[in-house]
């Protein structure tokens, strides 16, 4: 049972607007795709936006971040606290001027060279967020790994190895004092 509740974390609505301008400062760099800009922003954009911000989720609890973003790749995510090697807050230019930030998530994997990250963007106060993840994690760190199923009677068979070992040493001993 957890003794905190879980963290639900809201999105500014600005995102839908930023979401929109981004697809359009995508297609303007690309040159090939730029005369498709205003049929973006006026047509299918406005909607793909409006759906994006219906679907961001993120909630955190005592173990693990949960999140979901995306349409048409559509990513739901659950990252335990425990693989979250860092957390970085990020404000550039453009999410600047919509009053957004950027949180990355970095994880580690279970191999060497399987580091991921992964972005929400607009999370309403996202310094909060950032220190709550690294508070709870860090929490988690900190308490004993749990027993596995079986690890008591192992324990307690090593325990009663090592007592009758050292009641031999001891016997030795009286044997040459």
């Amino acid at each position: 049972m957890s003794d905190h509740a879980p963290y639900v974390a809201s999105f500014n609505p600005l995102v839908r607007r930023y979401m929109l301008i981004y697809v359009a400062w995508m297609l303007l760099i690309t040159v090939v795709l730029s005369p498709l800009i205003l049929v973006w922003v006026l047509g299918p954009g406005q909607w793909w936006a409006a759906e994006y911000f219906r679907k961001l989720k993120c909630e955190l609890d005592d173990k693990v971040l949960s999140f979901r973003k995306g349409i048409l790749f559509q990513v739901e995510k659950t990252i335990p606290l425990e693989n979250i090697q860092d957390v970085t807050f990020i404000e550039g230019p453009l999410l600047r001027q919509f009053n957004l930030s950027l949180l990355r998530i970095e994880t580690a994997g279970m191999s060497q060279g399987q580091a991921h990250s992964m972005q929400l963007v607009g999370i309403v106060d996202a310094h909060a967020l950032r220190a709550e993840i690294l508070r709870r994690r860090e929490r988690l760190r900190a308490q004993p790994a749990p027993l596995a199923a079986g690890d008591d009677d192992r324990q307690i068979k090593l325990l009663e190895e090592i007592r009758d070992r050292l009641e031999e040493i001891a016997g030795l001993m009286r044997q040459r004092g």
